[in-house]
């Protein structure tokens, strides 16, 4: 999943104004910021290829000064626009508001990576701080109706498709932001912003708190039982660096389910670690969540009435693809249906399982895994355990993920060791494109840590432009468990199906095509920027592509074909349950910003719950996929009413799919028809035209239902 966080204010807050245009009236103490900023990286664009960060330069200290330094001249840029009295044109207003913030932009894009994948309290602190600061500023521009104005005055003759499409979206990002309320309605809109700003940090703060306070510690290694070597290993060594040596520490993943409750097999143990995952964030201690959350869900619906809308998600979807919430309730109604109905025959399997062994208890959500796994050996033969050797990290990136990537697009890649990195565990590597030339720089961060946030997600460090003359500089961030020191990195293949989505998300950034960072790439709405990532998923089962990375770490022979024939009939087991999950959230989110009046809310775990029966999700042991207290997608991310997004590009990724396979399969021709439509576009098109102009027609639901195996 990719990680808006940051997104949301760095394409929108900065200006740009040189180091050199200070005005010689410096006052002594001005000079004496001038030279302290003059060794700050943030300063200049770095010397490095494509201006990848200079991590060995970068530290905590830096992000201020630059946070200062930057917001003071994005001021004097934003009056100079909008006080210009020349004509307004498209160089004067548009391009000057797109090419401006550099500064700003530069250590904001760092800042905010790091805070997601490396933070610490002087981060932390920092965010907290400069969050309603940023928002402000943010106000400053899209609330300024000088500039508004000037926009909409400018003139589209002579102008070409993608100048005329960034002032389309400009006037839609003013609108949206409220530059046509009143001035009493904008300062109070200033004050929504703030605390929403505020608050957002305070969620991720608190979360990121809670789920490293949540980790449960096992006395007895015994209470450990089903757990590989590795896992055990890797559980001592947390336990170590916590300051429990000769404990085990089971560290959380943000999701709800555990990975680790598929093979734990006293169910004391699940429990505890189930339950430290549902309640991380809801103790009643100073990382609950309850408060922030309810108190975001009315602030929002506040901002949705003062834009003269019933509801946030009303406000939100108007620049989606979706358009209104009920079109989106509805794909979510068309999915839930089935998927619940499936989930039920999956409890009933497990269930009569439990029975077998004369287990004498009624499945819950914390014995689903164990089971479920069971269930899939005993109906497929197929063991997670027999597959995880076969996947060994390094193998799936170069071998999997990369090797695909040649043979549909013809790109290449090249290990960087001699470019500095945020953190030991990050590599880096240089992409060159079809013809050879070099394409972009792209870091992976594999290993999870208790100062990265939950998930898996890419990000950019630097946008591609020509405007600006830059090349992709991109980052995926995941949360794998990394192994006992000497031990090989062996991971599921539901990892694998993440290694190879988050990679699509890298497609989408490192084929971007566009004159302007604010409509190249990844800058997209919600509901197809996930589309690229969940299509590249469908390349990991290919079979020339799985026979060339799915390789014994120790034999290096490749996985036999019986066990391969086993992945595929198993690949639609268990969907009843991850379709449910995953629109129960959905629906969950989407319930939280559609409510109209205050009367409507309710404190977070009786809402949630009424919210799940009006909607059908009724069996207890399929809870969603991120209770309300740890939804950080929507509550600290950028998802908010957004995260039926994931479905939505799921529906467009199926028939995109089902028109690949029908036309000729993992062909170069096929690959390159698809780079031309729909990765290399961005924003600068109508993305449900660029979806007709792959495949010739809208989107169907039918191809996603028959690859979750939910109709024949």
């Amino acid at each position: 999943m990719k990680n808006i966080t940051s997104i949301v204010l760095i394409s929108t807050l900065s200006l740009n104004i040189a180091c050199t245009s200070m005005k010689n009236t410096e006052t002594k103490q001005d000079q004496i910021v001038d030279a302290t900023l003059a060794n700050n990286p943030f300063m200049k664009k770095s010397s490095l290829q494509y201006q990848a960060p200079e991590f060995d330069k970068i530290k905590d200290e830096h992000f201020k000064p630059a946070f200062d330094y930057g917001l003071k001249q994005n001021i004097s840029e934003i009056e100079k626009i909008a006080n210009n009295t020349e004509t307004p044109t498209f160089e004067n207003t548009v391009l000057a508001l797109e090419k401006s913030g550099e500064v700003l932009k530069r250590a904001q894009i760092v800042f905010y990576n790091l805070t997601g994948s490396n933070t610490n309290p002087t981060l932390q602190k920092i965010e907290e701080e400069y969050a309603p600061i940023f928002a402000a500023h943010s106000d400053k521009i899209y609330l300024n109706s000088k500039i508004f104005n000037r926009i909409k005055a400018v003139k589209t003759d002579g102008l070409d498709a993608e100048d005329k499409r960034l002032i389309e979206v400009y006037k839609q990002r003013f609108e949206l932001a409220g530059a046509n309320l009143t001035d009493a309605q904008k300062e109070q809109m200033k004050a929504i912003n703030a605390e929403l700003a505020t608050l957002s940090t305070q969620f991720t703060s608190k979360l990121l708190e809670a789920r490293k306070k949540g980790a449960v510690l096992i006395n007895d290694v015994k209470e450990l039982d089903g757990l590989s070597a590795d896992e055990i290993a890797a559980a001592a060594t947390d336990a170590k660096n916590a300051g429990q040596e000769g404990k085990y520490l089971l560290t959380l993943l943000n999701t709800t389910q555990q990975p680790l409750l598929q093979n734990l097999k006293n169910r004391a143990t699940r429990e505890k670690l189930f339950k430290a995952s549902w309640y991380r964030a809801e103790k009643g201690d100073e990382n609950d969540t309850r408060a922030i959350l309810e108190k975001t869900a009315k602030l929002k619906m506040d901002k949705a009435h003062l834009m003269g809308k019933s509801s946030y998600a009303e406000l939100n979807l108007m620049d989606q693809m979706a358009k209104k919430p009920e079109n989106a309730l509805k794909l979510l109604s068309q999915l839930a249906n089935p998927a619940v109905a499936q989930a039920k025959k999956e409890s009933d399997d497990i269930q009569k399982l439990i029975d077998e062994q004369k287990g004498g208890f009624s499945v819950e959500p914390w014995d689903w895994n164990f089971y479920a796994e069971q269930v899939r050996k005993a109906k497929y033969d197929l063991d997670e355990n027999q597959i995880k050797p076969y996947f060994e990290v390094s193998t799936v990136l170069e071998k999997g993920v990369f090797y695909a990537a040649e043979k549909f697009y013809g790109i290449t890649f090249k290990e960087r060791k001699d470019l500095p990195v945020y953190h030991p565990d990050v590599v880096a590597y240089e992409v060159f494109d079809r013809d050879g030339k070099s394409l972009a720089i792209y870091y992976l961060d594999f290993y999870t840590r208790d100062n990265k946030n939950g998930g898996a997600w890419m990000s950019n460090f630097v946008e591609q432009s020509f405007t600006t003359n830059t090349k992709p500089v991109i980052v995926n961030v995941f949360n794998y468990q990394k192994p006992a020191p000497g031990k090989p990195s062996l991971i599921s293949y539901d990892d694998v199906s993440t290694m190879f989505h988050e990679f699509g998300h890298t497609l989408h950034g490192l084929f971007a095509n566009q004159k302007y960072t604010t409509i190249s790439g990844t800058n997209v709405p919600r509901d197809f920027v996930e589309f690229p990532s969940q299509i590249n998923e469908f390349f990991a089962l290919e079979p020339a592509v799985l026979k060339n990375y799915a390789l014994h770490y120790e034999t290096k022979q490749p996985m036999p074909t019986a066990l391969v024939e086993k992945i595929k009939k198993a690949a639609t087991f268990n969907q009843g349950y991850a379709t449910t999950e995953l629109v129960s959230a959905a629906t969950l989110d989407m319930a939280w910003h559609s409510v109209t009046s205050e009367n409507q809310f309710k404190p977070t775990l009786e809402f949630e719950k009424e919210v799940l029966q009006k909607y059908g999700f009724t069996l207890p042991q399929v809870p969603p996929r991120y209770h309300s207290p740890y939804f950080a997608h929507i509550w600290g991310g950028g998802y908010s009413a957004g995260y039926y997004a994931y479905m939505w590009s799921d529906m467009l990724n199926s028939a995109a799919w089902d028109w690949i396979k029908n036309n000729g399969g993992m062909t170069r021709e096929n690959g390159d028809r698809f780079r031309k439509h729909i990765l290399s576009v961005g924003n600068s098109v109508d993305l449900n035209q660029a979806f007709r102009d792959f495949t010739g027609k809208d989107p169907e639901i039918t191809p996603l239902l028959k690859d979750k195996g939910f109709v024949k």
